[in-house]
């Protein structure tokens, strides 16, 4: 059975540092771009990712942006992906992840 975890609250940028930072995270990183994290949350509807190069900012991989058959990346794996949305309400980066490219 896989295990879920929510992020650890070390991991996660503040809410008003998130919320300061969001014009600059969704400057840095535009629809289509490519990015890379780690994994820092696991749930049944997703993974959630620290990103590489940008502070303040958190991802999420929705389970229906994760190609099949590829399985939930485990937290503590690097992925890579593209972003396909920005959530503004909370402050998340959408990232449909590239297939067979997790490792850890």
């Amino acid at each position: 059975m896989p295990e879920f975890s929510w992020p650890d609250r070390s991991q996660v940028p503040a809410s008003d540092a998130m919320d300061r930072s969001w014009p600059a995270t969704v400057s840095a990183l535009p629809l289509g771009s490519h990015v890379g994290g780690r994994v820092i949350g696991r749930q049944p509807f997703g993974v959630f990712l620290v990103l590489d190069g940008v502070p303040n900012a958190v991802g999420l991989a929705e389970i229906t942006a994760i190609p099949h058959p590829m399985e939930l990346p485990a937290v503590g794996a690097t992925v890579t992906g593209e972003v396909i949305r920005h959530a503004d309400r909370n402050r998340q980066v959408k990232i449909r992840l590239d297939e067979g490219n997790v490792s850890g």
